[in-house]
């Protein structure tokens, strides 16, 4: 019996393809590499729009250092994955620069599940084109929404892109894995990572595992498997640490304090994604058109939308819109990336007068994402090099390792000094419900000011002790975030929530709360300036400051201390 050579064209793209599979996987692997060097360096980075959300993390991975549980001992606004691998790396890595030690804590997780996807047999030919878009997107703290015109990396979204990552991987394992036992190990194996960083991730990957099942690329024996191995990792995690059951909790809590309904969250996605939600609406309504023009029946032409590229994108437009309604402004729909791989694939097998308008629109919803992670990126690193200078706050370590504008630099410096002499104007604004400005916690010298405060303070309280003959037990600061415990190596009060946002994560103090808060030595209240953010929160937490003197510390600060 004699075999059939192989055509040549068919071995030139064989070759090619393993060739690209090849390189595929040394990038991933010179980029695990770099983000360790990288996170071993003591790197000044340029500061960018809500930079304290970074500092969230460290006060986090400071109360987990002393002990304490995401959502058993502290209110978290997401799962414990990104704390926990966070407070890991951390723990490695102490002189990392914080923006990139959060934005990277992800990587220990989705960086092998990324290579399990990849070494599916029939992954070769695909493997560069899903492993380039994203390293653009892994690689810096970098969002696809611009929320100040400055350059700068960002702060905020952290848990977004977390998640948003884990998704594109996912998107890529269900389309492109044939079903097997290994394929559901690794839908069960994405779905916990979900669970465990952001529970709207996980409601957005059970939309794709469920119509992966109804477009016949998971039995449902597999799908119910995968969902099964799931709940019983989760049932061990909970028994053994009663993590679960605190984390559910914390879910109910948020979902009863973020009463807004869905629709408006839905048409703000759209609007803030106009530019990759048109092209792929107007794809979507092609791959239909044609789609049904196709030869056959009625119901052969109804499985062949569902099964393809234009079920799948409605689908998966839908779900990343529906994780997107919550916190919207990170990766916003990078995992329809793997989707368009399949339109393309689709379309290189047909002919037809329609396939140049495919290819367009395909192009026009990867581009802009694509193209703005690198502007946004190469901006920012560009901008450190220009007319730039460090930010004068070496007591905050890591923390305040950050750069910026020389004129927005000295700007911040100049409102540390304005702001408590004109303390009544904004007080007066905070009484009001206004902000100092519209986008004031976006703006860069704003963040400067922040840090400098924080420096202002630290300083301000070690003096203060030194004074007084007295080591405080631990603080507690009457602000979005609280970063004393960790630059200080104190113990935070358990029970009160990390990155406070009245409204959305502040519920009411029960007696426990100001029990914690009773034995906590020190409360501190900042004034550069007032907000109405820090008004409220001050205000919600009132009962815990009676009976205590208050201190003039600092001119941006007020103490009160707990008394001997």
């Amino acid at each position: 019996m004699t075999t059939q050579p192989s055509a040549p064209g068919a071995q030139g793209r064989g070759a090619s393809g393993a060739a690209g599979w090849l390189l595929a996987l040394a990038l991933l692997a010179l980029f695990a590499a770099a983000a360790v060097l990288a996170l071993s360096l003591p790197l000044r980075l340029p500061l960018g729009a809500f930079y304290w959300d970074a500092a969230v993390y460290l006060d986090a991975f400071q109360r987990i250092h002393i002990g304490q549980m995401p959502a058993v001992d502290f209110f978290a606004p997401v799962g414990p994955a990104g704390y926990y691998l966070g407070a890991w790396l951390h723990s490695a890595f102490p002189l990392a620069q914080p923006m990139l030690l959060v934005n990277w804590a992800i990587l220990p997780l989705v960086l092998p599940l990324a290579l399990a996807v990849l070494l599916q047999r029939d992954m070769k030919g695909l493997a560069l084109a899903l492993v380039v878009p994203f390293l653009v997107f892994a690689a810096l703290p970098i969002n696809l929404a611009v929320f100040y015109p400055a350059p700068g990396l960002d702060g905020f979204g952290t848990y977004n892109r977390h998640a948003a990552l884990l998704l594109y991987w996912l998107v890529a394992a269900l389309l492109f894995w044939p079903s097997s036992r290994t394929k559901t190990a690794l839908v069960a194996a994405f779905m916990l990572a979900l669970v465990l960083t952001k529970v709207t991730g996980a409601v957005a990957g059970a939309i794709l595992v469920g119509y992966a099942w109804l477009a016949g690329r998971l039995r449902f024996a597999d799908a119910v498997f995968a969902a099964l191995a799931c709940l019983l990792a989760l049932a061990l995690i909970d028994l053994a640490t009663g993590l679960i059951r605190a984390y559910l909790a914390d879910i109910l809590t948020l979902l009863r304090l973020n009463s807004e309904t869905l629709l408006p969250r839905l048409l703000t996605v759209a609007s803030a994604k106009f530019g990759v939600v048109l092209p792929a609406t107007a794809l979507l309504a092609l791959l239909v058109w044609t789609g049904w023009r196709e030869p056959g029946s009625l119901l052969q032409r109804a499985r062949g939308l569902v099964a393809g590229p234009a079920g799948w994108l409605a689908v998966t437009l839908f779900a990343l819109a529906l994780f997107e309604t919550q916190n919207t402004g990170s990766l916003e729909f990078i995992a329809l990336w793997p989707v368009l791989l399949l339109v393309l694939r689709q379309e290189r097998s047909r002919s037809g007068g329609w396939r140049p308008a495919v290819l367009v629109l395909t192009l026009a919803v990867a581009l802009p994402s694509l193209l703005l992670g690198i502007e946004r990126g190469a901006r920012a690193l560009a901008g450190a090099r220009g007319d730039v200078v460090a930010l004068p706050a070496p007591e905050l370590g890591p923390l305040g390792r950050v750069s910026l504008k020389r004129g927005l630099a000295e700007r911040a410096g100049f409102m540390l000094a304005l702001y408590p002499a004109q303390a009544g104007t904004y007080r007066a604004l905070a009484e009001a419900g206004l902000e100092p400005s519209a986008l004031f916690h976006a703006e860069i010298d704003s963040q400067a000011t922040w840090l400098l405060e924080v420096r202002q303070g630290l300083l301000a309280l070690r003096d203060w002790e030194t004074r007084e003959g007295r080591q405080l037990n631990g603080v507690f600061t009457l602000d979005f975030v609280d970063p004393f415990n960790a630059l200080l190596d104190r113990r935070a009060p358990r029970l009160v929530p990390i990155g406070i946002t009245p409204g959305r994560n502040l519920p009411p103090p029960t007696p426990e709360v100001l029990a914690a808060l009773a034995q906590t030595d020190a409360i501190l209240a900042p004034k550069c300036p007032v907000t109405p953010g820090r008004a409220a929160i001050a205000r919600h937490y009132a009962a815990a400051l009676a009976g205590r003197p208050v201190v003039a510390l600092a001119p941006c600060w007020d103490l009160y201390p707990k008394p001997r």
